[in-house]
């Protein structure tokens, strides 16, 4: 056998998990009766999109009755204000009002704080899994409604002995592989403890996932190149064998 210098690599493989950039369970902020579910299943909506709607008639009616209430006090107000320009008031009288004034505003901001916890609105864009309710069902805070997903980009997520910590950083390259095929991707979060039970650290690495070609929850093959030796002496395992013999 004919030793020839060349390149080795030193390499660490291990298996790693795909997820998705972003995941949350969908609910409401308040209780109420379902009154309209605005998504299909499996589809993809805008971060702001109305998804769903509980009832809110009782809130809407209350919300009319403070702005009707704020018209009538801000046209005393006016006539008030009007009044303490002529001296025909005191200022402590005019002050009363505009508190009067200040306080329902206070009311109407609360009312329509309420109604924006009876709409279940995207947080973010993604696609939108099955969802658990039916229009006519009761939601609490605590009810799911559904699971919003954000593939692109897509998150690998794999552990390393502990003694590579040092020589893994952010922006390392990292090659992995789903279904026989390759993929390039870069760590840009390493967890700070090492996990004492394996004696690892778990770092991610994020693929942009243009074309969400790569699902979350897939397992991946991971390579990662260390260090490249140049002329190295490389030799067979059965050729040492033979050598002993």
């Amino acid at each position: 056998f004919v030793i020839k210098p060349t390149t080795m690599n030193e390499l660490i493989t291990t298996g790693g998990t795909l997820r998705p950039d972003e995941e949350v369970e969908l609910s409401f902020e308040t209780s109420g009766k379902i009154v309209g579910i605005n998504f299909t299943e499996g589809t993809r909506v805008k971060k702001g999109d109305l998804l769903a709607k509980i009832n809110d008639k009782p809130l809407q009616a209350q919300l009319q009755k403070l702005q009707a209430q704020q018209k009538l006090v801000e046209e005393k107000e006016f006539r008030q204000r009007s009044l303490l320009d002529k001296d025909a008031i005191s200022q402590e009288s005019y002050d009363q009002i505009v508190t009067e004034l200040q306080t329902i505003q206070a009311d109407i901001n609360l009312i329509q704080a309420r109604i924006s916890e009876t709409e279940l609105r995207a947080p973010f864009d993604g696609i939108i899994g099955l969802r658990y309710l039916s229009e006519g069902s009761y939601a609490t805070p605590s009810t799911k409604i559904a699971r919003l997903i954000k593939m692109s980009p897509i998150k690998l997520e794999f552990s390393i002995p502990e003694k590579y910590a040092d020589e893994i950083k952010i922006g390392f390259p990292v090659i992995f592989t789903v279904d026989n095929k390759n993929y390039d991707a870069r760590v840009y979060a390493v967890d700070p403890k090492i996990d004492l039970g394996t004696r690892t650290i778990v770092l991610r690495a994020l693929y942009p996932n243009s074309r969400e070609e790569l699902k979350s929850g897939r397992y991946a093959d991971i390579t990662l190149r260390l260090n490249q030796i140049e002329n190295a002496i490389a030799i067979p395992s059965e050729e040492i064998g033979r050598a002993h013999v």
